[in-house]
């Protein structure tokens, strides 16, 4: 690792946006995953669509759309992307709802931190959406699992790691 550089310093340690003009767009998917752990109460009343501020996991899946096209405002140097499509999807656990995002794109960088953007703001407005019945609410266990495309090829995130 010490013979890399850091791709996002000029020469003279400035920071700087990485020329991706000279890479041909190719297809690119990121798959992220995060969960918000609650009581079984609050997870019941989410998976029975009775949170009174309304439909808990729709709200959720609007807010990491949009989060993932939002990701250059949010992150610096982070390149404006045309997103392709975005996937937000739920798993509920008795005590927890597990948010997954899907990203995809056609160009010549990556979409992690575009899938990683979207579960943690789903995260966040499941919190949002909850917090009047459980303020313990945690949200943890945020990683990037997949990846596809560009010169790095695909990665897969081992389970358990």
């Amino acid at each position: 690792m010490a013979d890399r550089e850091f791709t996002h310093l000029d020469p003279l340690g400035r920071a700087r946006m990485v020329d991706v003009t000279p890479k041909e767009p190719t297809h690119r998917r990121a798959l992220a995953r995060c969960k918000v752990f609650m009581k079984p109460e609050t997870t019941a009343l989410v998976a029975n669509n009775a949170v009174n501020k309304g439909d808990v996991l729709g709200a959720a899946r609007i807010a990491g759309i949009q989060a993932s096209k939002r990701t250059p405002d949010l992150i610096p140097l982070c390149h404006p992307l045309l997103i392709g499509s975005v996937y937000i999807n739920f798993t509920l656990g008795d005590t927890f709802v597990e948010v997954e995002a899907q990203v995809e794109t056609v160009d010549r960088t990556g979409v992690e931190m575009e899938a990683l953007t979207a579960a943690s703001i789903a995260a966040l407005t499941i919190y949002d959406m909850c917090k009047s019945y459980d303020r313990s609410m945690v949200i943890g266990e945020l990683a990037l699992w997949e990846k596809t495309g560009g010169k790095s090829g695909s990665w897969r995130r081992e389970e358990g790691k």
